[in-house]
C-alpha cells in the first residue's frame, strides 16, 4: 500500500504564517475600533428615535384629551340648558344654585374621567360670577390671581382667536400652568392644568444623569419644572470630549396639536465613552496575546497548526444541506472541544431558523388580530351618553333595552375569537348595533334585511358587516330626512360564491374617494377616518388570499352600494 501526499500549493516556513496572523490581528483590532464606533452611533440614533416614539405616544394621548375637553366646553356652553338657567336667573337664586350644582356634579365626572389635575371654572360674565365648576386643588392664592387674569381675557375683543381651541400656557404667580378658554357670548368655559403635572409622566423616563424632560414654549423657555436643577446646569456646562459621539447628547422635540408649547427630551450618553474605553482596553490586551502566542506557535507547529489546517479543512466542506461532518480525532483537547461545539451549534442554527419561521407565521397571526378587533371607543361613550339622557328623562323601558342591547353588541366583540362566524351570526350582530343606533337617532333612519334560507350557514369574517353598516349610519343618516338602510344576502352565484349588498340612501360617496375605492388606491387614514374600511379590505384580502373581493358605487336614486362577493366556503388553512 503506497502512502500517495499531493501538495496544492507553495509551503511556507512558520515565520510567514506567523507574520500574516499579525497583520490580520492589525486588521481586525481596526476594524473592531470601527464597528464597536459604528455600533455606538447605531445605538445612540436608536435610543433618540425610541425616546421620539415615546413622545409622540404620549403627546397623541393628551392631544386626544385635549380635543375631547375641548369639544366638551364648547358644547356645554352652546347646547346646556344648565349654563343657560344660570346666566338667565340671579345668582342667589334657586334655580341658579340648584344648575350650578348640577354643573359640578358634571364637570366632576369629567375630571374623575381624565385626571385631577384638570381644573374646570365657569365665568359669567354679566353676572360678574366666576367659580370653579370641580374640586379644586390649587391654592386659594393661585385661585384669585387665576380669575383675576381670566376676567383680564375676557376684556380683549380677541380672546376667541387666542385661546379657543388653543392650550396656551400662562404663569401664575411664578408658576406656569396650560390654560384653554372657551368663550361662548358673555359666557366663558376654561380648563387648566399645571405643566408640572402635565410633563410628570415623561419624568419619570430615565434619561441619563444629565439628562432632563421639560415643556418649553414657542420661545424656547422652560415652563416646567425640569427633573433636577443641577442636572439640567450641568448639561449646559459640559465640557467637550475627545469622545464626541460617545459624550454627545440626543435632544427630542415634538409639539402639542393645537397648543403653543411642545415637549422637549434630552438624553445623555457618557456611559457610551466609557464602553469605548473598555473596549480598546480589550482589543489592546487581545494583541498583546496574540504576539505571545506567535511565538508559542513556532515551538507548536506539528502538534498545533497541522491538526488546526485539518480542522478548517473539514469546516470548509460544509454548508447547510450537508449530512453528518467526520472530524478526525485529535490529541489536542481544544479542537475535539470546538469540533463538538460547531457541531452544536449547526444544531442550534437549524433550530433557530425553525423557530424564527414559526414566529413570523405568529407575526402574521396577531397582525390579524389586531386589525379585526380594533374597537371605536366613542361608540362605547355614545351608548353610555343616551342611556344617561334617557335616565334623565325617566326612560326606563328604553334604558332596559338599550342596555341589553349594548351588553349584546360588545359580548360578541369580546368573545368571538375566531377568524370566521356564522353569516346568520354576524347579521344578527348587525341588528343589534342599528337597533341601537335608532335609540341614539330617534327612528332617523329605517332598516330592512334579507337573506336567501340557505346562506345563515356561511362563514364569514367577523365585524365586516358592521364596518361598512357604521359607514352607512355616520354618512347617510341625518336629522333632516329619515335615511333608509338595506342589507341583502345571496347565493345565487356561479362558482359557489356568495354576494351580500349593503345600501344607503344617503349622498353616496364623494366622487374622489369613490374613485380612489374603485382602483384599489389607499385613502387618506388621518386622525382615524376610514380606518376601519381599510382594514376590512385588508382582512378580506389576507384571510380569502385574494377569493373575495369588494366593490363600491353610487345608486342612480342617489346613496352609496357595497357589494361583497366572498366563497361560501372559507380557505381550508384557516379555522
Amino acid at each position: 500500500m503506497r502512502l500517495i501526499i499531493h501538495r496544492t500549493g507553495k509551503p511556507y516556513p512558520v515565520k510567514h504564517y506567523v507574520n500574516m496572523l499579525i497583520v490580520i490581528l492589525f486588521t481586525a483590532l481596526v476594524l473592531d475600533f470601527l464597528i464597536s464606533y459604528a455600533s455606538i452611533s447605531i445605538v445612540k440614533q436608536q435610543s433618540g428615535r425610541s425616546l421620539r416614539d415615546t413622545a409622540d405616544l404620549y403627546i397623541n394621548r393628551i392631544n386626544h384629551d385635549f380635543a375631547y375637553i375641548n369639544h366638551y366646553m364648547g358644547w356645554s356652553l352652546a347646547n346646556d340648558q344648565i349654563i343657560e338657567t344660570m346666566d338667565e336667573n340671579a345668582s342667589d337664586s334657586a334655580e341658579f344654585l340648584k344648575s350650578n350644582t348640577q354643573l359640578h356634579q358634571r364637570f366632576t365626572e369629567l375630571q374623575r374621567n381624565y385626571g385631577q389635575a384638570y381644573q374646570f371654572f365657569i365665568y359669567l360674565k354679566n353676572k360678574d360670577f366666576f367659580l370653579n365648576c370641580a374640586p379644586l386643588s390649587i391654592g386659594y392664592p393661585d385661585y384669585l390671581e387665576l380669575k383675576r387674569q381670566i376676567i383680564s381675557y375676557s376684556e380683549d375683543k380677541d380672546v376667541y382667536d387666542k385661546f379657543y381651541s388653543r392650550w396656551t400656557p400662562v404663569l401664575v404667580r411664578n408658576k406656569y400652568y396650560i390654560v384653554n378658554i372657551v368663550p361662548y357670548h358673555d359666557r366663558y368655559l376654561i380648563c387648566l392644568i399645571s405643566a408640572d403635572e402635565l410633563i410628570r409622566p415623561l419624568q419619570s423616563i430615565d434619561m441619563g444623569k444629565n439628562g432632563s424632560v421639560s415643556l418649553v414654549d414657542e420661545q424656547g423657555i422652560n415652563i416646567s419644572t425640569p427633573i433636577r436643577v443641577d442636572e439640567t446646569q450641568a448639561l449646559d456646562t459640559a465640557k467637550p470630549s475627545p469622545f464626541g459621539l460617545a459624550h454627545s447628547r440626543a435632544a427630542v422635540t415634538s409639539r402639542f396639536s393645537d397648543a403653543s408649547f411642545s415637549v422637549q427630551m434630552i438624553a445623555r450618553y457618557g456611559t457610551f465613552e466609557k464602553i469605548m474605553i473598555a473596549q480598546l482596553v480589550i482589543i489592546l490586551l487581545a494583541l498583546m496575546i496574540a504576539i505571545v502566542l506567535c511565538i508559542v506557535m513556532l515551538y507548536f507547529n506539528k502538534r498545533v497548526l497541522r491538526p488546526i489546517q485539518s480542522f478548517s479543512d473539514t469546516l470548509a466542506r460544509w454548508n447547510e444541506e450537508s449530512a453528518a461532518l467526520d472530524f478526525k480525532n485529535s490529541k489536542i483537547i481544544e479542537l475535539e472541544q470546538a469540533s463538538q461545539q460547531f457541531k452544536h451549534l449547526i444544531g442550534q442554527i437549524r433550530r433557530f431558523k425553525i423557530d424564527m419561521y414559526e414566529q413570523e407565521l405568529e407575526k402574521q397571526r396577531i397582525q390579524l388580530d389586531y386589525m379585526k378587533l380594533q374597537i371605536n371607543p366613542h361608540f362605547f361613550l355614545n351608548c353610555l351618553t343616551s342611556m344617561y339622557s334617557m335616565a334623565q328623562m325617566q326612560m326606563y323601558g328604553e334604558i332596559e333595552r338599550m342596555a341589553m342591547s349594548t351588553t349584546q353588541y360588545f359580548r360578541y366583540i369580546f368573545q368571538n375569537g375566531h377568524n370566521f362566524v356564522r353569516l346568520q351570526d354576524e347579521i344578527e350582530h348587525v341588528r343589534i348595533y342599528l337597533d341601537i343606533q335608532r335609540h341614539r337617532y330617534r327612528n332617523a333612519f329605517a332598516y330592512h334585511i334579507s337573506q336567501d334560507a340557505e346562506t345563515g350557514d356561511i362563514r364569514i369574517p367577523p365585524l365586516v358587516l358592521q364596518t361598512f353598516i357604521e359607514n352607512a349610519v355616520k354618512y347617510a343618516v341625518s336629522r333632516v330626512t329619515e335615511a333608509n338602510i338595506t342589507l341583502s344576502v345571496s347565493s345565487e352565484m356561479p362558482d359557489d360564491l356568495a354576494k351580500i349588498t349593503i345600501s344607503d340612501s344617503g349622498p353616496g360617496f364623494p366622487p374622489d374617494v369613490l374613485e380612489q375605492l374603485k382602483h384599489g388606491e389607499p385613502l387618506n387614514a388621518e386622525n382615524g377616518n376610514r380606518i376601519g374600511m381599510m382594514n376590512t379590505i385588508q382582512r378580506l384580502e389576507l384571510l380569502y388570499k385574494g377569493q373575495a373581493s369588494v366593490s363600491f358605487s353610487n345608486r342612480e336614486g342617489g346613496g352609496a352600494e357595497v357589494t361583497i362577493i366572498i366563497p361560501v366556503s372559507p380557505p381550508e388553512a384557516i379555522d
